[in-house]
């Protein structure tokens, strides 16, 4: 029997399987017949309703999604392609997408991506031209023209989200990006690994404060010593595994085959914690030889669904000191989240930062102020003449600019989307609509020497309790246009992303959600 993802996700009665697949660096051979035939198997068993290809995990070269979900879709099976922002600019990304909306495939997974890997010589340049919030808009934009063209169907695009995460600022920051991922067209949410029913729990009870209501999937992992290891030294973005339940696997596995068994039981036991709670599906993964093991987790699982709340206490792995959301043991739903009631330490030298520079940009670059039609003439006369004005600039704006700020001189200015931090140098994916789901313990996933961008964001705005403007409408593009020019001059002669000819910033401006 033939299963759309996008309907069975849609039917509130049908607990979603997914099982996700990654391919390896040939084009043929035994790892590309491995994964077909784990798609075959899956097809025939009959209750997987999508399988999902990862897009070059871990930045590391692979075969694409599209050729080999192209592959799998015509034995039948659907498919969800991972779309990634790293390898290629929005030109490309364009490009990508109108080929996958014609060879039918349009369940996407925008994601952002881990950052580059090893490839051919070396490192690759990551692109991250645009964010996974952006690129959620680009698809809505495309299934728009999709249909318009006669073709009913648009790209069903979904999206991730980490709960895992152990600062207030990370957690904070998570769902945030939720909101504006779904605003801009996100049509279902797959969580990141984790083994914290609490948290998990916390997801749906934020999607609910926020005002989702979007099918969600949670992730479901076959745990082996060498998976938990990488998990828990940190090289899978988003990803958690304590050091408790690392130590718990380790003992587990002391022998193959009760290894094996507990982790096909443990994965079972999640499953149907996740049903109990009220997801919508779940998302299989480390299912990389044969379909055999997810088959006897889905046996296992329709053996012990009814039993559920027996299993909670098997994931109870906690981080150590990490945020909540919500009180623990609370039966109101309807209890306020526990962002900002203990405001955070914040130094003077960034309170007294984020407040100068949100005083200066309220004053001289809000387009509401009375000024702004004066400052706009002023201005005028400047952009006039490039020689005499652009030295000026460079005197006046360029060099206080990248002393306080790092400015790379991008010409289209996002500081104030980012707690008054530049994301051009601050953050390295460039990301301008809300973290990454790689930060750990809040530090930068590529740079774990530096704090995440947007968990010192949050502590700023936090603490002048301006949190609200991190979910306010979505960011487009830099406009790469404007590179090495004044963004002063860009924004009073409205050039910039905010001017007022911006159809991508129109369509941002009206989206939001609650929080």
């Amino acid at each position: 029997m033939i299963r759309i993802f996008r309907h069975d996700i849609a039917n509130p009665d049908h607990f979603t399987v997914t099982l996700e697949l990654v391919p390896g660096r040939e084009a043929v051979g035994r790892g590309v017949d491995t994964v077909m035939g784990i798609a075959r198997d899956a097809f025939r068993d009959g209750r997987v309703s999508a399988v999902s290809i990862t897009d070059n995990p871990g930045g590391n070269p692979a075969l694409s999604p599209d050729v080999l979900g192209y592959n799998i879709f015509e034995i039948g099976m659907d498919v969800i392609v991972h779309f990634t922002c790293r390898d290629s600019n929005r030109v490309g990304m364009e490009s990508r997408a109108l080929q996958l909306a014609m060879m039918g495939m349009k369940n996407i997974l925008a994601l952002n991506g881990d950052y580059a890997g090893r490839g051919f010589g070396g490192q690759g340049a990551p692109v991250f031209d645009i964010d996974s919030v952006q690129l959620q808009m680009l698809l809505s934009l495309l299934g728009e023209r999709i249909n318009a063209s006669g073709d009913p169907e648009g790209f069903f695009a979904g999206c991730a989200v980490s709960p895992f995460k152990s600062t207030e600022g990370e957690c904070f920051a998570q769902y945030a990006k939720l909101c504006r991922k779904v605003a801009a067209g996100a049509g279902f949410v797959i969580t990141q690994l984790g083994y914290d029913a609490r948290k998990f729990m916390e997801l749906l009870r934020m999607e609910k404060v926020m005002g989702l209501g979007l099918p969600t999937l949670g992730s479901v992992y076959v745990l082996t010593p060498k998976v938990a290891e990488i998990i828990n030294a940190g090289n899978v973005p988003g990803a958690v595994v304590t050091d408790e339940l690392l130590k718990r696997v380790k003992i587990e596995w002391s022998d193959r085959g009760a290894g094996r068994r507990a982790s096909i039981e443990r994965a079972a036991r999640l499953i149907a914690v996740l049903r109990g709670l009220g997801y919508s599906g779940i998302h299989i993964g480390g299912i990389h030889r044969r379909f055999d093991t997810a088959g006897l987790i889905l046996d296992r699982f329709e053996q012990i669904q009814g039993r559920w709340k027996d299993f909670v206490a098997d994931f109870d792995f906690p981080q150590p000191g990490g945020f909540y959301a919500f009180a623990p043991q609370t039966e109101d739903e309807d209890q306020v989240p526990l962002f900002g009631k203990k405001p955070p330490r914040v130094g003077l030298v960034e309170r007294l930062r984020y407040f100068m520079l949100r005083r200066a940009h309220n004053t001289f670059f809000n387009p509401d102020h009375p000024l702004a039609p004066l400052y706009r003439k002023m201005f005028k006369p400047v952009d006039r003449m490039p020689a005499a004005g652009g030295l000026m600039m460079k005197v006046i704006e360029d060099i206080p600019k990248r002393a306080i700020l790092g400015c790379r001189r991008c010409g289209d200015c996002a500081i104030q989307h980012v707690g008054f931090l530049c994301p051009e140098s601050k953050c390295a994916k460039h990301i301008r609509n809300g973290a990454c789901g790689g930060s750990r313990n809040g530090r930068c996933e590529v740079f774990p020497e530096r704090p995440c961008v947007w968990d010192r964001a949050y502590k700023r705005m936090a603490h002048a309790k301006t949190t609200r403007e991190m979910i306010q409408g979505c960011v487009p593009p830099r406009m790469w246009e404007l590179n090495e020019t004044s963004s002063w001059l860009n924004f009073h002669m409205q050039r910039d992303h905010q001017g007022p000819t911006n159809e991508v910033a129109r369509r941002c401006g009206v989206a939001g959600c609650k929080l």
